[in-house]
């Protein structure tokens, strides 16, 4: 049972992005996919780059990393995940971005994308630590991705004072 919930949940991820992916002729190869994650202010993008062809389905989420630290993997693919995007990308490069990420934190930050052709589904997920023990149960093609950062990190935002509206309401004299 230990296992069997976290293979469930990884199975309802790609599924779910299997059912978005269109299908297609796909030779898919492991290096079809890439992922380049960045901090922008308070929100985080991932540049997924698509060399298969094709329109696949893809999502990027994040999960907590306290102090840099890289959480277990079931904590990580287990539900309860709230900072995601997913969506169709296109051949070539397509950015998905998580606004709004609560500031002053480290996160691991994920990418799993899914590709459909008849009756075979063939998946690419970052890699992570644990991770094998669970892909090898699904019933497809899974190819895991290095990618250019596992942990990024959210500073806290610095109020900006705005000088005009203290000038504004009196309260700079």
């Amino acid at each position: 049972m230990r296992t069997t919930l976290p293979t469930l949940a990884i199975a309802s991820a790609c599924t779910t992005l299997a059912l978005v992916a269109p299908a297609s002729a796909l030779a898919a190869e492991p290096e079809d996919i890439r992922f380049s994650f960045a901090v922008d202010g308070n929100s985080v993008t991932n540049t997924i780059t698509n060399s298969s062809g094709t329109v696949i389905g893809c999502g990027t989420s994040l999960a907590p990393a306290p102090n840099g630290v890289l959480p277990p993997v079931l904590e990580v693919i287990g539900n309860g995940q709230s900072l995601y995007t997913n969506g169709d990308t296109q051949p070539g490069s397509t950015v998905q971005t998580i606004a709004d990420v609560p500031a002053a934190g480290s996160y691991v930050a994920l990418a799993s994308c899914t590709s459909v052709d008849g009756d075979t589904t063939t998946a690419w997920m970052s890699d992570y630590p644990g991770l094998d023990e669970f892909l090898n149960g699904l019933p497809w093609t899974s190819h895991k991705v290095e990618q250019s950062s596992t942990v990024v990190t959210v500073e806290p935002s610095t109020p900006t004072t705005d000088l005009g509206s203290l000038l504004d309401s009196g309260s700079a004299n």
